[in-house]
Order: structure tokens, then C-alpha cells, then sequence
């Protein structure tokens, strides 16, 4: 079974300084252009209507940047073709601001069940500094806003490390946030990437960063006061009150199938991984000829899905379900990686537990470290074969 759906909207009014997604900004013929193609490959990939899915997301870019109108057709695209009324979570990704009373009771109308705000700072001048169009007073009036329509599950995202940011200033975002007592929160540590305008600034030595020290005290801190207010961690970078957990999010950590639809989206589906073409002219362009806008197929094979199966269920507080794996692959955990456990545990990386295995704190500072410990050679699968035989 496909469990989730992703759908990409890569509108955007501002472009973030630091943001590497697939965007472009809003232009409303463009938008119409594009929803039109985003039509053609869902209906040309997914048979049938109201298929059922576990979890939708709606991600981007800025959804809610799409008109009244544009935000109406997605929403009902989507509502046709997927069983909307049975989906566990139906999530949609908004640039505090971007609301309005009518955008929000369309949300309301055809069946959002979760609203993730992108926050990322309560500290209007560096708001500004990232590029961002909201400011602080715009996050109270966008949870007041969707509160009035009972939508209640929101995700406040946010992120540290930032350009001459202080352990102190994060300090008070996290506690600005919590504030809000909302019953999921994301932070995330900021990457320099390739193609962004902090990339060029910080080549030119004209980006100040926090020290590893500094990040790793603001990772802390984070962790230490979503403790406090009863928010528990449950993955590197997400903390939730309890049956609050991301379920979209949870699928990709999980290893478990998903479609993917829009520019510059991937899907994972039995065997394969997908990516699609990226520039939005050449996207609408191959989705409106053939409905299969894919610019690369991966090939996901017995190896690959292993290593995946530990890169992202490590990912997770609650690790790598031993039982599971042995359900999944046909044999246990340690019969391939028992001597990396072991090393990893020496480390004090690694914990093992009678039905887990899971990084400690210091693990989740060298995750990347770790990770490589668990890719294979041919070999240790041909060994595991003839084990079983």
C-alpha cells in the first residue's frame, strides 16, 4: 500500500535567503499553468478516485500563497482523488501572514486536519535578515485565525544557528513558542546550501555563524525546554504532546511508501525512488504532454532499502525496531551489522535494548558519523544468504 501522498506548490511571494527548495516566486497565470499540469500527473499516475491514503501533505514553496481561487481547485483535486475523509492527516505547509478568513475555512471545508507554520524566529529585525515577510505579531494573528476555525493542530517550525545568533536569543524563541502551548514543534539547525543568496555571502565571508559549540549549546536548550513544558522528542528535530507525532513525517522515517507529485517532488514506490524535473516551465510542459513529469528513476534494491531502513528509522528517539526488521528482511538486525553495533556502542553512540536499537544524545550530535557505519558492501548480503540457506 502507498501510505502518504507529498504535493508540491513552489509559489513563493519572498524567496527566504537560506531556503534551497524548489520555488519560484508567484505569478498567477504561472500558478494556474501549474495546478493544470499538477492535475495531469496525478491523474495520469494514481487510478480511480478517492484512493485511500494514510497521510497527505501539501508542501513547498508556500501553499497559501496560491489565490482563493487556485487554493480552492488544489484543494479540491486533491479531495477527488484521494479518500480525504478517511486520512489520519491531512497537513498543509503556511507562511504565517499568509491567511485569511476565507483561506482558512477552505482549509476547514475540505478536510486539513493540520497546519505547519514556518516560524523559524520571534525577532522581527532577524526575520527581516532572513529574507522573511512576516513578522512576530503575524504568528498570533494566524494561530488566532485557524484556532477560530478549530484547527487546532498546529506545528510551529523553527530555526537556530541562525546568522550572529545567540544560545541566549534562541532561548527566547523557544520559550515565545512554547508559549502558544500548540502540540507539535520542529527546529532545525540552518544549512548553508549551494544556490541561495546566504551561500554567496557566506563564500564572501560575509556571513557570521555560531560556533559548533554555540549550536550544540542551542540544541541544548531546545530539547531541555521542550522537556519542561511536557513537548517530547521523538525524533532528532521534532517534539510533540503525545499522539501528536507527525504521521506524514513518520512515513518517510518509517521507510514506508509515498507518492510524489509537483516540481521538483520524489516519491518512493515499491523498487524505486522517483524524482521529478525541477525548473517549473519544463515541469508544466512534460506533465501537461504525458502526465510523467520524471526527471530520475533510482533503483531500490534489497541493499539500498536496508541502509535506508537504518539512515532514517535512527532518526527517530525510539530507533530501530528489531522485530520489525525481522519481519520486513527475513532475518535479524545483528545477523548483518552486529560488530558496528557493538563498535558504536563502545563509542557511547549506540544503545541496545532487548527490542531496539537507538542513539544516544551524543549519537544524535555525530548522526552522520553513525549512518555510515551501516552502508554495505554486495558481499555482507551475499554472506546473509548463504547463512539462510
Amino acid at each position: 500500500m502507498i501510505h502518504s501522498v507529498y504535493i508540491h506548490i513552489p509559489f513563493c511571494h519572498h524567496i527566504c535567503h537560506y531556503c534551497d527548495f524548489t520555488k519560484f516566486f508567484y505569478n498567477e497565470q504561472m500558478a494556474t499553468d501549474y495546478l493544470e499540469a499538477l492535475s495531469n500527473e496525478i491523474n495520469t499516475q494514481v487510478d480511480g478516485t478517492k484512493n485511500p491514503v494514510r497521510t497527505i501533505f501539501i508542501g513547498g514553496g508556500t501553499p497559501t500563497s496560491l489565490n482563493h481561487t487556485q487554493l480552492k481547485t488544489l484543494l479540491a483535486l486533491i479531495a477527488d482523488k484521494f479518500d480525504v475523509a478517511h486520512c489520519e492527516e491531512y497537513t498543509i505547509e503556511a507562511n504565517p501572514g499568509d491567511f485569511d478568513e476565507e483561506k482558512a475555512k477552505l482549509l476547514k471545508e475540505f478536510g486539513v486536519n493540520r497546519v505547519s507554520l514556518g516560524v523559524q524566529v520571534f525577532d522581527d529585525e532577524m526575520l527581516e535578515k532572513l529574507g522573511r515577510a512576516h513578522r512576530i505579531q503575524d504568528v498570533y494573528k494566524t494561530v488566532n485565525l485557524l484556532k477560530q476555525q478549530s484547527l487546532t493542530n498546529i506545528s510551529l517550525d523553527l530555526i537556530y544557528s541562525l546568522p550572529n545568533q545567540t544560545a541566549e536569543h534562541f532561548a527566547k524563541t523557544v520559550s515565545e513558542a512554547l508559549a502558544f502551548n500548540l502540540p507539535h514543534y520542529s527546529a532545525y539547525s540552518l544549512q548553508i546550501e549551494p544556490k541561495t543568496i546566504f551561500y554567496n555571502r557566506y563564500k564572501k565571508g560575509q556571513l557570521h555563524r555560531p560556533t559548533q559549540e554555540e549550536e550544540v549549546k542551542m540544541y541544548d536548550i531546545l530539547k531541555v525546554k521542550m522537556k519542561e513544558a511536557g513537548i517530547q522528542q521523538y525524533e532528532i528535530s521534532n517534539f510533540a504532546k503525545s499522539g501528536f507525532e507527525s504521521k506524514h513525517n513518520l512515513t518517510y522515517w518509517n521507510n514506508d511508501y509515498y507518492y510524489g507529485f509537483g516540481a521538483g517532488a520524489s516519491g518512493y514506490l515499491p523498487g524505486k525512488r522517483t524524482n521529478n524535473i525541477k525548473p517549473i516551465p519544463a515541469y508544466i510542459k512534460q506533465a501537461m504532454e504525458d502526465g510523467n513529469p520524471t526527471l530520475k528513476i533510482e533503483s531500490i534494491g534489497l541493499k539500498e532499502k536496508i541502509e535506508e531502513e537504518l539512515f532514517l528509522g535512527l532518526r527517530k528517539l525510539s530507533g530501530i525496531d528489531k522485530q520489525k526488521f525481522l519481519s520486513e528482511y527475513g532475518f535479524p538486525l545483528e545477523l548483518l551489522y552486529k560488530s558496528e553495533i557493538d563498535y558504536l556502542i563502545q563509542k557511547g553512540w549506540l544503545v541496545e535494548e532487548e527490542k531496539s536499537i537507538h542513539l544516544t544524545d551524543d549519537g544524535v550530535l555525530f548522526g552522520n558519523e553513525v549512518f555510515e557505519h551501516f552502508l554495505l558492501e554486495d558481499e555482507d548480503l551475499e554472506a546473509i544468504a548463504l547463512t539462510k540457506k
